[in-house]
């Protein structure tokens, strides 16, 4: 399963004399779902941010004055008297950063660039920007995720390690990190030999 292009040198020494079962050049970084799904955030941010903006910074735009309440008590700000407006000024233009960090990763993912992919019976091995790195069968943990066609699909790879993330309402959650290889060729052939080299390659002892 090696599609028609040419593997980069480098990756071709790394493999070696090793017996590769597929290799694939990702078309992105990460599934479009997930990147659009932060970009979509993002710009909603910024929208619900804008209004207070609007609202609260508007008026200083066109020179006229700012009209509000600290502590129940009145307070005008204008052209002439900023100080009153700094601090609500500052906690605004932070949630407007926010948004547009959001926005931007999350444009910034959609259109990164995917990297090569090559399978061994013992290892995966990615390519991206001049650095490679190989990961046993052994780290993932079998849990996979396809979707898309013979044509272009993506696969999601669960890994055996994660990351505790707390939650507000509940106990913290552990979330395992997962390996993208999105928009390829053949997924279900691949999906298929990476079930097979994670099965057996799985160091879990078998239950008796």
């Amino acid at each position: 399963m090696i599609e028609n292009f040419a593997l980069p040198s480098l990756l071709i020494s790394n493999i070696g004399s090793e017996r590769t079962d597929f290799a694939v050049k990702a078309h992105r970084a990460q599934p479009a779902k997930s990147s659009m799904a932060l970009v979509i955030f993002g710009a909603f941010w910024l929208a619900f941010t804008s209004i207070f903006v609007i609202a609260f910074l508007g008026p200083l735009f066109v020179g006229k004055e700012v009209h509000f309440s600290s502590n129940d008590v009145p307070v005008v700000a204008g052209p002439g008297n900023l100080g009153p407006i700094v601090v609500p000024a500052l906690v605004i233009g932070l949630f407007v950063l926010v948004g547009i960090a959001m926005l931007g990763y999350g444009l910034f993912l959609l259109f990164k660039k995917g990297g090569y992919f090559v399978g061994t019976p013992t290892r995966l091995i990615t390519y991206h920007g001049n650095t490679i790195r190989s990961i046993d069968w052994e780290q993932f943990s079998g849990d996979i995720e396809v979707n898309g066609d013979e044509q272009k699909g993506n696969i999601s790879l669960g890994m055996r390690t994660g990351r505790m993330v707390s939650s507000k309402n509940g106990p913290d959650r552990y979330v395992p990190d997962s390996l993208y290889i999105s928009g390829i060729p053949r997924v279900f052939e691949i999906e298929k030999k990476c079930r097979e080299r994670i099965k057996e390659n799985d160091p879990t002892p078998p239950l008796t």
